[in-house]
């Protein structure tokens, strides 16, 4: 199939086709709204019922983290395979996304376990067909420029990230600020525009994507001719060992939440658990599966196909790491970091986060012009509707922008209690508590009064008796309520206005999962440029520099926290670690990630790219779900040791495997014949 022979480079935007920047806008979205629940997904699961949210213990959310983004990186074999073989890549993206469309709909009705169950059931499913058939799509259409495919893939990257700082940024502060369905809901209205820009524009890839991908069953040697590969259909054996991979791969991931929530094990027969020697044989099985299948293959192909593999196993112990950020960061953000900020400290951050708001939509709002310069009239329709979302998303800001400014701090006081205990050894303890409205005292306890600062956009007066809430239970975190949302609460405190506090903030916990994105932003170009150059790294040590980046950033959140007592539940660290950390771990995703999916295209066949893009995502999935069980270990060591040994982990773990990584560079040279 010729790829030039259609509109799709007969236009270009900063130095790239038109159609590029379709897809950019239509990843952007998706990932808008996938960010955008993924930020509040823990912290909602966590929240008390006070707020809205579950009050589940940090294990519990943890494991339904784990599981949840396991699942999304496991459906993409299945949508990559279906695509291949039946639907075409751009009948597939269109279901994907308008099943996650419904998903984000169904976690809007976030109160109803039913409809937050079946809202991630669906997102699972939607982003199994979507998300290995955006990246086939480019794969195919630069298969003629494969110069060009790094550089690509970096500014499609930037189209995740663009979605991700947009998401995380709206949706989590409209989810902290307004209630947990307006975040939810707000991701599912953007997933719908994304779907409706796309099916819009999609004349623009011409006949790219709508068909299978059967017609091309050659690859290039070394030398660049092309060869006959042989076929390698599925036999009775693979269908099988398949069958029973999923099964039992299934089985576990979602048993390790329902064992934690539900307190029902579907692997425990009697007082015996078979779960670790469940998910252990899968994996054997999936490893023979995978070497079976490839030995079958024409030795360029094999050799190829085994470098993806090593990269793959690179890509389990960065993702393991990386994202943490959705979980044990985020609480760390939330529960271990100074997050208040007065005077002109306050000032100084309101102004650097208009910035940071303003500047990068901004620049997006500017690629936005340039492809409409180019496409306006010929897809006026799905224009209309990209400038539409940008409407929405200013109009948001504005008033995020103006809340901001418009919201105060009010210094507070409210009546405790304290109890006094003796333990079995005869030593007493004090433990003081707040004074819930509808509560009674217990016997023996003694009466006091605390301070704390909350914000509020009501304006308020000394000697106000308002209505708070402690939103972790543990006298730290208040949280003010209008007396109409009080009144149907009962773990209200009534506390008294003390006096209005000139320039002084907090940050929400979500804030800092946008550095993310916004460091993204500043640095793809760059890194786009540097894999473009004489300078750009082998693929070994591009995987290397990631993982000791990825080192690098948690170095600073265990120093950060090494002063925090063993077994605490709260502290206040400077905020600096966890914005360093960001960084660094932004830094090394631009080493991995863009590049991973890029040198996967290279590397296999056209006929079997999505399939192959669906097994690199398992290894995502498997990154994932031990990201999860890893980060639901942070109770108990910091009971046992502290946190700064729980983020010591995952600084040696990355660092170790970079070294391994750069052993193996020069088998890895060899084994991709050429491909650089």
């Amino acid at each position: 199939m010729n790829t030039t022979s259609n509109d799709f480079f007969k236009t270009q935007v900063l130095g790239h086709p038109a159609g590029l920047f379709v897809l950019f806008f239509t990843e952007m979205w998706e990932r808008f709204s996938f960010y955008g629940m993924r930020a509040l997904l823990v912290l909602f699961l966590v929240s008390s019922l006070g707020l809205g949210g579950w009050d589940w213990p940090r294990e519990n959310a943890l494991a339904l983290y784990g599981t949840y983004l396991a699942l999304l990186y496991l459906t993409p074999i299945i949508g990559g395979t279906l695509a291949d073989r039946y639907l075409g890549n751009r009948k597939a993206i269109i279901i994907g996304a308008l099943v996650m469309t419904f998903g984000h709909a169904s976690m809007a009705i976030e109160s109803n376990p039913f409809f937050l169950y079946l809202g991630l059931g669906l997102l699972v499913i939607g982003t199994g067909f979507f998300k290995p058939n955006m990246t086939s799509l480019i794969s195919i259409l630069y298969k003629d420029f494969p110069e060009k495919k790094d550089g690509a893939y970096t500014i499609f990257y930037m189209g995740v990230n663009a979605g991700a700082f947009l998401g995380i940024m709206l949706c989590g502060y409209l989810g902290e600020i307004l209630g947990w369905s307006w975040g939810f809901g707000l991701a599912g209205i953007f997933m719908l525009l994304g779907l409706l820009q796309f099916t819009f524009a999609q004349s623009i890839f011409g006949d790219v994507g709508k068909k299978p991908n059967v017609e091309d069953k050659t690859i290039e040697t070394d030398d660049h001719t092309k060869i006959e590969d042989k076929l390698n259909p599925f036999t009775i054996i693979d269908k099988t060992i398949i069958a029973v991979i999923a099964i039992a791969g299934l089985t576990w991931i979602i048993n390790d939440p329902l064992s934690k929530i539900a307190n029902f094990n579907i692997l425990s027969i009697g007082d015996f658990d078979f779960s670790n020697h469940t998910i252990i044989g899968t994996l054997l099985l999936f490893v023979y599966l995978l070497a079976s299948r490839i030995v079958r293959y024409s030795k360029i192909t094999r050799d190829k196909m085994i470098a993806v593999v090593f990269f793959a196993f690179f890509i389990i112990f960065f993702w393991t790491s990386f994202e943490q950020a959705g979980g044990s960061m985020s609480i760390f953000a939330k529960d271990y970091t100074n997050r208040i900020l007065s005077g002109n400290s306050a000032l100084i951050f309101n102004v650097i986060d208009v910035i940071i708001t303003v500047v990068p939509i901004a620049i997006i709002t500017w690629v936005l012009f340039l492809l409409f310069k180019q496409t306006f009239k010929k897809y006026l329709i799905s224009n209309m509707i990209l400038g539409f979302s940008f409407v929405l998303i200013w109009g948001i800001v504005i008033w995020k922008i103006n809340n901001n400014f418009n919201t105060y701090s009010y210094e507070i006081s409210y009546p405790t209690y304290q109890i006094t205990s003796t333990n079995d050894k005869g030593e007493e303890s004090t433990k003081e508590f707040a004074v819930i409205n509808k509560s009674e005292l217990p016997e023996g306890a003694v009466l006091g009064e605390k301070t704390t600062v909350i914000r509020a956009s009501t304006e308020f007066i000394k000697n106000d008796k308002i209505s708070i809430i402690d939103i972790d239970k543990k006298g730290v975190n208040f949280k003010y309520l209008p007396e109409e949302k009080a009144a149907s609460i009962s773990t209200i405190i009534t506390a008294n206005v003390l006096r209005k506090k000139e320039n002084e903030i907090q940050i929400p916990a979500t804030w800092f999962l946008i550095l993310n994105s916004l460091f993204i932003i500043a640095f793809a170009p760059l890194f786009s440029k540097w894999w473009e150059s004489k300078y750009n790294p082998n693929p070994a040590s591009k995987y290397a520099i990631g993982l000791f980046f990825l080192g690098i950033g948690f170095a600073f959140l265990a120093y950060g926290a090494s002063g925090i007592p063993q077994g605490a539940k709260t502290a206040s660290v400077s905020m600096a670690w966890l914005i360093l950390a960001y960084l660094f771990h932004t830094l090394g995703e631009l080493c991995v990630s863009p590049v991973g999916l890029s040198y996967v295209s290279k590397l296999v066949p056209p006929r079997m790219i999505a399939f192959m893009f669906g097994v690199w995502y398992l290894a995502l999935a498997i990154g994932n779900k031990t990201s999860g069980k890893m980060g639901e270990m942070i109770d108990d060591i910091t009971v046992k040791y502290d946190i700064s040994t729980f983020f010591l982990i995952f600084t040696f773990v990355p660092m170790a495997i970079g070294v391994i990584a750069l052993l193996l560079t020069p088998v890895l040279k060899k084994l991709m014949h050429g491909v650089t």
